[in-house]
């Protein structure tokens, strides 16, 4: 699907999913090199950026944790920015791409100073527009971890578990998509200056910097979920040491009742108080007394 967007003199065409058909008008109108248009076929697997004579060709990969399509994983974006026209190419719906269309021709984005305008402007707000969407992902990672926090000392540390390990893994798939990201970014900004000039440098680095933004707050949760996942282990294990402690001292403090039950249950013909009168009383009497002694015992050694 093919949408074009107008801005003065600068034009966006955002293909999803294109067709061999849609790749070749966009190679025949704005002089795309062949082997860049074949590219835009299918996924790439890394992210690249290639110096053209009218463009810049670059590829990024976005993490998605949860989107509104109930998705996540990592989406493809390619890039072919020239001086009057941006092209964004990718495979499945990329939801902040959608949300920056909406606003892109009625909010003048672009028309906050006298400064020449030309497409790199837009592919900044776009690049911004991708890395503000990823930062709210990871702020609601952020709650999500304040949330566990709170439970796991409430008593839910076997429940969090699982929890813990679904938010390392979310974490780790984010970090995977991203890390390429700067060598990726600091090559586009040496490709980027050489194109535009040096008076568009400034946003390159700014790019640049929403990638080291992103990185530290990633590094933030990582270590947190770190912290999280010790405590909650160390908790876990206190209680798991309670529970198994508890058991035993039940079952030694029972121990003298199985031990007096089997000896007077053994058929043998002379047997110590039986058929004595109140044998029975005696006998449970004594049960009880052992059974006394060990919680007595226990409680001196301080072990319950």
């Amino acid at each position: 699907m093919l949408s074009t967007y107008n801005y003065k003199n600068i034009k966006w065409i955002d293909l999803e999913s294109p067709t061999k058909e849609e790749i070749r008008d966009i190679m025949e109108e704005y002089h795309i090199h062949p082997l860049v248009a074949e590219e835009l076929l299918s996924p790439t697997l890394r992210p690249k950026v290639e110096s053209h004579s009218n463009c810049v060709y670059l590829i990024l990969h976005f993490p998605v944790i949860y989107n509104m399509h109930g998705k996540s994983g990592s989406q493809e974006i390619d890039f072919i920015i020239g001086k009057d026209f941006l092209i964004t190419t990718h495979y499945e719906v990329i939801d902040p791409l959608h949300e920056f269309s909406k606003v892109f021709e009625t909010n003048s984005l672009l028309d906050k100073s006298d400064i020449e305008i030309h497409a790199g402007y837009l592919f900044f707000y776009v690049a911004k527009e991708l890395y503000r969407s990823l930062s709210r992902e990871l702020d609601s990672i952020n709650r999500e971890l304040e949330d566990i926090e709170e439970k796991i000392f409430a008593g839910g540390e076997d429940k969090m578990v699982k929890v813990l390990s679904r938010v390392t893994r979310d974490l780790l798939n984010v970090r995977q998509a991203i890390y390429p990201h700067k060598d990726t970014l600091n090559s586009f900004e040496v490709t980027g200056t050489t194109f535009f000039g040096n008076d568009f440098k400034y946003h390159l680095r700014s790019i640049v910097g929403e990638y080291y933004k992103i990185s530290n707050v990633l590094e933030g949760h990582k270590e947190t979920v770190q912290e999280l996942r010790i405590t909650n282990d160390s908790l876990l294990t206190t209680k798991t040491n309670n529970i198994i402690k508890i058991l035993t001292i039940m079952a030694f403090t029972t121990f003298p009742l199985s031990l007096i039950a089997s000896i007077f249950g053994m058929n043998t013909q002379h047997m110590p108080l039986i058929g004595e009168q109140n044998d029975f009383w005696i006998i449970i009497i004594f049960m009880l007394g052992a059974t006394a002694m060990m919680f007595i015992y226990f409680k001196y050694k301080k072990w319950i």
